[in-house]
Parts: C-alpha cells; structure tokens; sequence
C-alpha cells in the first residue's frame, strides 16, 4: 500500500497548496465568494460538475447498482437531469442578476423581507450537506489508514476547511478542477473498465444476474419519482448550486458550460451504475450495498491504481463538501447575521450607513466557525441519511415554488413567497412526523400546499411594487446594478 499511500498524500498535499495559492487572489468580496465571476466553459463545466457528483453520487451511485442494477443509475442521473434543466432554462437569468445568494434574489424580486426566513431554511440544507459530505471521510480515510471514526473526520474535514477559508472560491474551483480530472481518470477511465474485465466482460455479467438487474427502469416508478422531486429540483435552488453559477464569466459560459456539466452527470450515473452491477458479479454477498465501491477497489484494482481511484473517491467527497462548505457560510454571513444587523438592504448591497467590514476576513471567518460547526456535528451524528432527508425536503418543499414564481411569473408577492416557504414547510415537517422521515408523502403535499399558498395569498395580496419589478427586469437584462437603480429613479422623477 505505500504507492497507494503516497497517491494519496501527494493529493491532500497539493489541495492545500492550492489553498494557498488562492488566498493570494481572493482580495475581494467578489473573488473570494464567487471567483470573481469569472470563469471560462473549461473552468466552470469542471467545477460544476465536481460540485454535484460527491460521495453519494460516487459511493452511493455504485451501491445502487449492486442492489438494483442499471437501473441505479436514476438517483445521479436526476442529478444531472436537474443540472441540465438549471443551465438551459435558468442560469443565463441567474448568473446576470450578479448576486451572491438564492436569498438575495428573492429579495430583489420581491422587495425585500423574504431573506432572512429563505436565509435560514438554506443554512440547513447547506450545513446538513457539508455534514454528510464529511462523515464520508470515515469510510474512505479508514479505507486508507485504518483510522478511527472521529479521527477521519478531523483529518478530512480540517484539509477542507483549511484550503476553502484560505481562498474562498478561488480555491475550490482551483481544487475542484483537479478533483474533477481525478474522477474522471479514476471512476471513468479505470475503474469502469477493469470492473467490467474482472466480472467477466458484459455477456457473463448478464448470465449471472436476474434479468431486472438490466431493466431500466427496475427500480420503480415511484422511486424515480421522487428522485425527480429531491434532486432535480434541488439542483435548481441551491445554494451551493446557484453559487456555482455565479462565478460564470457570462450567461453563455452558465448555460452552454452548464449544459456540458449535466451531460457528464449523465455519463457518470451510468458508470456508477455498471460498477455496481459488475461488483454484484463478484461479490454476491456484500453485508453492505454501500460496501461495494471500497471492496472492488482494494480487492481489483493493482497498486498505484488502487490508491488514484481511492483519490477519485476522495476527490468526489471534498469537492461536494467545500461547495457546501463555502455556500453555508455565505448564506449563515450574508442572508442571516447581516440582515440581522441590518448592515445590507434588500437587494444585498452594502448599507452605507453602516461602517466599511473587511467582507473577505468576514466570509474567511464565517468559512472557519462553519468549519468547526461541521466537524463537530458530523462526529456526534449518526443517521445522516434522515438528517439530510430532513433538509432536502424543507429546501424543496419550501423554497421551490416561490424562486421559480418569482422567475416565472410577475403577479407572485412577497406575501405569497413568504407564504409559501411557511405552508410549505410546515407541510413537509408535519407529514415527516406522521409518516416518517424516509417517507414519499412530505415532499409530494408540501410542494403542493406551498404552491397552493403562494397562488392563492399573492392573487389575493396587492402585486408588487412596479419600481421593484423594475429594477428586478433591469437586473434580469444584465445592467449594472447601481445603473438599474438610477434608471428607475430616474423615471419615477419624471
């Protein structure tokens, strides 16, 4: 295992090389938080995609296949399917409104007063995201080193956080890129097929399993359902998602970059999902679907390839996890402590009545306190699966409706908005302690009751105010903030 152990040690190291190289570039709000908006379709589709494929998507996706077949490959490819969605329908409108947070937007759209209630549902999400991206270093790192539980944990989540505070997004997109190149080379170019050769090639894999295990759609229509409702539209309101978008050089790097990343998710499910299948072969009796990755990979796989899938592995977890890392953060700063103080105003500018803030050493300092938050808590958790269930459905279930209201439909309020997060997520919390946590009934009548509200309260309350919806449009067209402010004072003057 020494090659394999200096595959991995040379990796970790050069994250945090990364790290700080990005420091020496983060100078500004801008740079530290969203790259400067400025990446390219190379830089943006790598990180993207890094993003959304994490441990679950790596891990869980080869779990699946070892219990349903090809048909597991729908939880990563609703994943993508979401991914691509965002980038052709949404993110050009998205990356031009030149904001920081979800939260932000639904302030600008609708007036103010939406932020901080939308600000604390997505800290949830965000914190509980970064949280089970963590606990994923237990398996890996114990893989590796045989560490303990706890002490996994630490490691990992400290290389993290260290290189995330040290050059915000600067370096996530930085490490991001490689991890995306490893994955791919990894997961994509050996591991897939070396699974394969070892099952027996493709014929012998379908002589040993049950016809179902090649049906496409084997693991029920219910099921993809629901995928399509927690992922899909996850993938269409985060914040770890939308930050992403914001760092997009322009609305045709967002779309057609974005567009690449989808279809890569694609690719990446189906891989996940042979592997899987192709592990099913081998090994029949797993105690663990879970297991399936870690087993072929130290049992298949020959040195030094063993230990650069294993960084593959590694690379999925951390990149998911500073992403969430970095978008908890901006939210638990900008959307909640700041309003809080009242040092921002609606549309997320700065008050100007409040003292100048070194916005970077803030961010940095909020990167490093959610940091330890999320060590922490991933060391006293153990059932991850429920928790980030509990946050997929709230994120869902209550801010769904009113950000894509708010993108589609000018009549939308923020009395329905606001509305429509409460009922919404009131729904989903109340059906989660009848039926349970796993259940499919809180996600399916919250969507349906927050969008019930959000029509109803908004048709019902007065529409809003045009000079608002005037700034919103001039954002929407990509004109500079403070010009669209002007513009509309300017007419209201005349």
């Amino acid at each position: 295992m020494a090659v394999d152990y200096a595959v991995i040690v040379v990796y970790l190291a050069g994250m945090l090389a990364m790290g700080w190289w990005g420091m020496r570039r983060a100078k500004s709000k801008s740079e530290f938080l969203v790259a400067g908006r400025r990446l390219g379709p190379g830089m943006y589709s790598g990180t993207m995609a890094a993003i959304v494929l994490g441990g679950a998507s790596t891990i869980g996706g080869v779990g699946l296949g070892y219990t349903h077949g090809l048909s597991g490959a729908w939880m990563v490819f609703t994943i993508g399917l979401g991914l691509l969605a965002l980038s052709l329908f949404f993110s050009a409108r998205i990356a031009r409104l030149k904001v920081y947070t979800v939260s932000e937007m639904l302030d600008l759209r609708y007036g103010g007063r939406a932020g901080v209630i939308s600000g604390v549902v997505m800290w949830a999400y965000t914190l509980m995201l970064a949280v089970t991206s963590t606990i994923a270093y237990a398996t890996i790192f114990d893989v590796l080193f045989d560490l303990p539980r706890w002490a996994a944990i630490v490691l990992g989540g400290t290389i993290v956080v260290a290189y995330s505070a040290l050059g915000g997004m600067w370096s996530i997109t930085l490490t991001d890129m490689v991890q995306f190149v490893v994955k791919t080379i990894g997961v994509l170019l050996l591991l897939l097929p070396i699974a394969i050769v070892k099952a027996g090639g493709w014929a012998e894999m379908k002589a040993q399993l049950p016809s179902d295990y090649f049906a496409p759609f084997g693991i029920g229509g219910q099921t993809i359902f629901t995928y399509v409702l927690i992922y899909t539209f996850g993938m269409l309101i985060g914040q770890d998602i939308w930050q992403r978008v914001f760092t997009a050089r322009d609305d045709k790097v967002a779309r057609w970059g974005g567009t690449v990343a989808g279809t890569y998710c694609l690719a990446y499910a189906i891989a996940g999902a042979v592997i899987g299948t192709a592990a099913k072969v081998m090994y029949p009796d797993l105690g663990s679907p879970d297991d399936a990755f870690a087993t072929i990979v130290t049992d298949e796989l020959p040195v030094g390839v063993r230990g650069l899938v294993l960084a593959a592995a590694l690379a999925a977890v951390m990149s998911t996890s500073s992403g969430a890392l970095i978008a908890c953060a901006t939210v638990a700063n900008n959307d909640i402590w700041a309003r809080l103080k009242g040092a921002v105003r609606h549309d997320g500018g700065a008050d100007p009545s409040e003292p100048a803030r070194d916005e970077v050493k803030d961010n940095r300092a909020f990167i490093l306190l959610m940091g330890v938050a999320v060590i922490l808590i991933s060391i006293a958790l153990n059932n991850v699966v429920e928790a980030l269930t509990v946050a997929y459905n709230l994120l869902v279930g209550g801010l769904l409706v009113p950000i894509l209201g708010g993108l589609l439909w000018r009549r939308g309020t923020v009395y329905g908005a606001l509305a429509a997060v409460a009922v919404g997520g009131l729904t989903v919390v109340g059906l989660m302690a009848a039926f349970g946590v796993l259940a499919t009934e809180p996600i399916y009548y919250g969507l349906l009751a927050s969008l019930v509200a959000y029509l109803a309260v908004s048709l019902a309350t007065p529409p809003t105010d045009p000079a608002v919806l005037a700034v919103w449009k001039a954002r929407l067209a990509g004109h500079d903030p403070s010009e669209a402010a002007d513009a509309v004072a300017a007419r209201a003057a005349s």
